[in-house]
């Protein structure tokens, strides 16, 4: 007697059922990263807005040189002379990352940045609280916070 060899129709049946449950696990993934994969991007962009715009300000003295604290900017002072920490309170650039002279950067002008300076003291030391606060314009729930102590 001859034994017939191949697939039943039911065994067909079967493996179409697991091969679709795959192929649909499979394209659950590929959409979720496809659907947020800008999102890693606006993340490292916004952290390397904020560190650019810390490291310049802390690059400035703790007091003002001219020995006039006010507090804030002086009447006319515009970021590119800014010569102490707390000239920088209240800058908020919603129009876009700028560089330090000013001039917006290119492929960044969704972005939105505000700086608070408050007075603090660290150890019984007088010191600067720096946060620099980058948000963007495509996601409103998105916002990205840097926090720094300038001493002197």
């Amino acid at each position: 007697m001859r034994r017939e060899t191949g697939t039943t129709l039911i065994e067909l049946v079967v493996s179409i059922v697991i091969l679709s449950i795959v192929v649909t696990a499979v394209m659950m993934v590929v959409v979720r990263t496809a659907g947020s994969s800008a999102d890693p991007l606006v993340r490292v962009q916004a952290i390397a807005i904020a560190e650019s715009y810390m490291e310049e300000i802390l690059a400035q003295s703790l007091l003002d040189p001219s020995g006039s604290d006010s507090g804030a900017a002086e009447a006319g002072e515009t970021r590119p002379v800014f010569d102490d920490v707390t000239d920088y309170d209240g800058l908020s650039d919603t129009s876009g990352a700028l560089d330090q002279a000013g001039n917006p950067i290119v492929g960044l002008e969704g972005y939105n940045v505000s700086v608070a300076v408050t007075d603090t003291a660290l150890n019984g030391d007088p010191a600067k609280r720096v946060q620099v606060l980058v948000s963007f314009d495509g996601d409103p729930e998105f916002s990205f916070p840097l926090t720094a102590y300038r001493l002197n």
